[in-house]
């Protein structure tokens, strides 16, 4: 039997299969981008494919406390605006 690797919401903190999850990655020279493949290299977290759960993302500053770092209100704007854009978003 496969190992399927298990992630953990940002957000809510639901634990799923990585496949059920977006991955917010911060690049080694600081910017914030959307992952859509899972295979950007940098600092990853996840957030469920959810409506509310993207939405939370900025009003809970999840990034934040991730990435143990202040994130500017134009990378939140800059990765919800990612998300929007998405087609199964």
């Amino acid at each position: 039997m496969k190992h399927i690797p298990e992630r953990s919401c940002i957000v809510c903190r639901r634990k799923a299969p990585k496949s059920e999850f977006i991955r917010i990655v911060r690049k080694s020279d600081g910017t914030i981008v959307l992952d859509e493949k899972g295979t950007e290299a940098g600092r990853g977290a996840y957030v469920c494919k959810s409506a509310k759960c993207i939405a939370d993302v900025a009003k809970k500053r999840a990034l934040d406390r991730t990435f143990k770092e202040k994130i500017s209100a134009e990378a939140y704007d800059a990765v919800i605006g990612s998300f929007e854009e998405l087609p199964h978003a």
